[in-house]
């Protein structure tokens, strides 16, 4: 899993002005955003899935984020603020504030919230170290009881163990003090702990390097089958997924799904990502969600966040937004291998189009937005989009379109202020000036609904 701290390297993230000076684009989801099927969650639904993403609450409140989330996601995990180092930072005393924050955010739309994580040798405080293993024990049930019961009700499901295996091919327990100085139980105490805790809530096992047929993965296997036949409540298993070239997926990976599902556990893919590009990550991802589809029990699927610009290793590009927001190839493939279209009504074929917004010039106090209309393989003749600035913000010139605002004045709706037509790939464009007013963040642009 990755952490705030460190990246742990998977074998082997009306003015005409002119001279406009474009600086990246923001393509928003095409057609209606409400379409059966035009979004990831959507079209997840439609299978008996979830599609989540991982979440910071400190990126909430930036409107592209937030706009991407609501859009498209159906489930969020907290990225780090259920860590024990965020909720109990010193012993005894919890703050779950960060965490409320997201859980809020996600209730308050209908989405699922994956709780993560209970137990896990790292981003520990120092404090929990030094204990004994008798006040360890108190410490981590403690723990488990406090932070599960603040979200009791509220928490789908809850990674309770993470990452408690070696990699390489001895199949042994890692080293942490969970392990060493409570032995190979204080897994299963955690589960039986977590189980009193919020008996309705999935109780999950997670781990990396486990995707295919390996030492690991058959160590977890074999555990996971022995608390089955025990009675150990454990109810699902994550598979974090994160491939790269030197790491891709595997060609056992559905298969390794099964044999899990067979045990009589849900899995689930956790904290997916795929570094790449173009075509080749774009495949990387069909197969994935291909497995996760071919197998009954495959019941959702995370990527580790929204946006390569804030991904723990952006570097290598590993999401389906790009960092200003774009949709990518992998994206794109993602939807239509979930069984979704991007269409305004989800019909292949149908009126579609996309709106992309690219910032132009900047100054001091005010910015230019431009945001181009693109037809999707078919003629439309009308089109309409949102851009919403966030306040204390206000736009107050456009060009090139015909714009209503709703009550607050922060939502324009913007549509063709003559003819609307385009033939099939074919683009315009409208603009506008927002002024600051202390605020520099980019406009969230809605979906583009064609006719």
């Amino acid at each position: 899993m990755p952490s705030s701290t460190s990246s742990r390297a998977r074998r082997a993230l009306v003015l005409g002005l002119t001279g406009l000076l474009a600086a990246g684009g923001l393509a928003t989801t095409s057609g209606t955003a409400e379409a059966a099927g035009s979004t990831l969650g959507a079209a997840a639904a439609e299978t008996g899935r979830y599609f989540g993403t991982a979440v910071a609450a400190n990126h909430l409140g930036e409107a592209q984020y937030a706009s991407t989330l609501d859009a498209e996601f159906t489930s969020v995990t907290p990225e780090n603020e259920m860590k024990w180092d965020a909720v109990e930072p010193s012993r005894g005393s919890f703050n779950f504030s960060s965490a409320d924050q997201i859980v809020s955010h996600a209730q308050s739309r209908g989405m699922k919230v994956r709780g993560h994580t209970l137990v896990w040798h790292s981003q520990l405080p120092g404090w929990v170290s030094g204990l004994s293993a008798t006040d360890l024990r108190t410490a981590m049930n403690n723990h488990i009881n406090q932070v599960m019961a603040h979200y009791k009700g509220k928490i789908h499901s809850w990674d309770v163990v993470n990452e408690a295996f070696q990699d390489g091919s001895s199949g042994a327990r890692r080293s942490s003090p969970f392990q060493d100085k409570l032995g190979n139980g204080f897994i299963e105490e955690a589960f039986r702990t977590a189980r009193a805790a919020d008996p309705a809530a999935k109780l999950c096992y997670n781990d990396y390097n486990t995707d295919g047929v390996n030492a690991k993965s058959n160590a977890v296997y074999t555990m996971v089958k022995d608390f089955k036949a025990r009675g150990v409540p454990i109810d699902c298993v994550g598979f974090q997924s994160h491939f790269n070239s030197a790491s891709p997926v595997p060609a056992d990976y559905q298969s390794n799904l099964q044999r899990f599902a067979d045990l009589g556990v849900d899995v689930q893919i956790t904290e997916l990502d795929i570094e790449g590009s173009g075509t080749s990550q774009a495949t990387s991802y069909s197969n994935v969600v291909k497995a996760c589809l071919a197998v009954t029990r495959c019941t959702g699927i995370t990527v580790w966040g929204i946006t390569d610009k804030y991904s723990w290793r952006s570097s290598g590009t590993p999401l389906l937004f790009d960092s200003n927001y774009n949709k990518k190839p992998a994206y794109t493939t993602v939807l239509t291998t979930l069984g979704g279209s991007s269409g305004g009504g989800g019909t292949p074929g149908g009126a579609t189009c996309t709106a992309t917004y690219s910032k132009q010039e900047e100054w001091s106090d005010r910015f230019n937005g431009k945001v181009t209309i693109t037809a999707g393989s078919s003629p439309i003749t009308s089109w309409s989009t949102t851009v919403t600035v966030t306040s204390p913000q206000k736009t107050i010139a456009t060009w090139n379109g015909s714009p209503t605002w709703d009550s607050s004045g922060n939502v324009m709706t913007m549509r063709p202020n003559g003819n609307g037509s385009l033939a099939a790939g074919a683009s315009t464009s409208f603009g506008f000036t927002v002024m600051k007013n202390g605020n520099s963040a980019a406009p969230a642009i809605g979906a583009c609904t064609a006719s």
